[in-house]
């Protein structure tokens, strides 16, 4: 399987007050979807409108990258809250980042989850369904972001949300099509060439080499760019360069 276009997506804004992250400039330079975060795992108001503002210049568009409250974790931790709870969250993020969306004169497109929200829904049906409620609640019935056979995009599916599927280039893969978890060994592809490599074998053939060796299928519309990575600006740019050079067209999915 070939897509005639793929997205790259990348998350920003994952800096607090002075602290820095992310470099946001440049990478809006390579990226045509913006995952910002919205000030529970980082990021906070100034941020926000921040990088809402330069994608807006650079026609990028901005994806409201949701997490579980938890700054000192960076969201990464697993944490237990009930479903109301965290529908309500989720759309309070969205509707944080759409006010700073809307002032710089574009919108809302999407909605990612972050980290070990990411992760848990992946197979946990009722944080999915609390996920899709907090989408729901926001408005607008915006697209997810997800990985492919999800709990997360079943019930989105099903709730009317469009979907698109996902795929990492820098994360190692299960059999199953799950990413290996960031505390084992070989979860994170640190080697720029592979990274390179893995990211045109996703947009071209649909597929990846799985930690065990194995060939797997991951059929996915939009590929993520970590931005937290050493050297992550080069590492985009020679992805997007590697894409089109195989005659993709990198474009945004909304």
């Amino acid at each position: 399987m070939t897509w005639a276009s793929i997205d790259l997506n990348a998350d920003l804004g994952e800096g607090f007050g002075r602290w820095r992250l992310t470099d946001d400039d440049e990478l809006l330079s390579v990226v045509t979807s913006a995952n910002v975060a919205c000030g529970f795992h980082a990021g906070d108001a100034a941020t926000m409108r921040r990088v809402c503002e330069r994608a807006a210049e650079r026609g990028v568009r901005v994806g409201a990258q949701v997490s579980y409250r938890d700054l000192a974790g960076f969201g990464r931790r697993a944490m237990d809250v009930p479903p109301a709870e965290l529908a309500a969250e989720v759309a309070y993020q969205i509707g944080a980042l759409e006010v700073f969306a809307r002032a710089a004169g574009t919108r809302v497109s999407y909605v990612k989850p972050h980290g070990a929200l990411y992760n848990r829904v992946v197979h946990d049906a009722e944080q999915a369904g609390a996920v899709v409620e907090g989408v729901l609640l926001a408005g607008d019935r915006l697209p997810v972001l997800g990985l492919p056979g999800s709990r997360f995009l079943e019930t989105a599916e099903r709730a009317g949300l469009p979907v698109v599927t996902e795929a990492f280039a820098d994360r190692a893969y299960t059999d199953e099509g799950t990413l290996v978890p960031r505390g084992a060994d070989g979860a994170v592809v640190t080697d720029a060439d592979a990274v390179v490599a893995r990211s045109v074998g996703l947009a071209t053939d649909g597929a990846v080499t799985a930690l065990s060796g194995r060939r797997i299928a991951v059929r996915a519309r939009s590929l993520c760019l970590h931005g937290d990575t050493p050297g992550a600006v080069e590492l985009a740019r020679r992805v997007r360069a590697a894409l089109e050079a195989k005659g993709a067209r990198v474009e945004a999915f909304t």
